[in-house]
């Protein structure tokens, strides 16, 4: 019987955990608390950013208890792709691991400090995309490549 490995889920998990978190001590050290310097003038900028919430700032203005429900949902979540991944192909594996490791990122930011830090701020005019990290972003291709590879049935 062939052993079945999840490698890649810990190798993309573990990849984006470490990457995220150093970008965030990086930005902290580099920007002051409000701080905002242009990256591509007009279109990003570095931004020096609390968010209390989830995604988008949903839910920034919570009770205090709400933070630790938010903790667990993110660890149940990286435990849950773990499973999902398991049996699954290298591109299912990383995808889950792209998601479990920015859920993890998040989830330290929450346990040192209640909320997550930000840093990356896209608009265009006036029209600006809610500042998010690294961890962020990986979720989002993580999500991304999961519905792609459930379009391709090969999930």
């Amino acid at each position: 019987m062939e052993r079945i490995s999840s490698k890649y889920f810990f190798i993309a998990a573990l990849a984006v955990l470490v990457i995220d978190q150093v970008s965030k001590f990086f930005m902290q050290a580099i920007l002051a608390p409000g701080e905002v310097k242009p990256i591509v003038p007009g279109f990003s900028n570095m931004v020096y950013v609390w968010n209390p919430g989830i995604a988008f700032g949903f839910f920034g203005k919570h009770p205090s208890w709400a933070k630790y429900l938010l903790m667990g949902i993110n660890l149940f979540a990286a435990f849950g792709l773990y499973i999902l991944s398991h049996k699954g192909s290298k591109a299912k594996q990383i995808f889950c691991g792209l998601i479990a490791g920015g859920a993890l990122g998040n989830l330290i930011d929450r346990v040192f400090h209640g909320m997550v830090f930000d840093f990356l701020d896209f608009y265009l005019g006036p029209y600006h995309w809610p500042a998010f990290n690294l961890a962020d972003a990986a979720i989002s291709i993580g999500v991304c490549g999961l519905i792609f590879l459930t379009m391709k049935e090969d999930f």
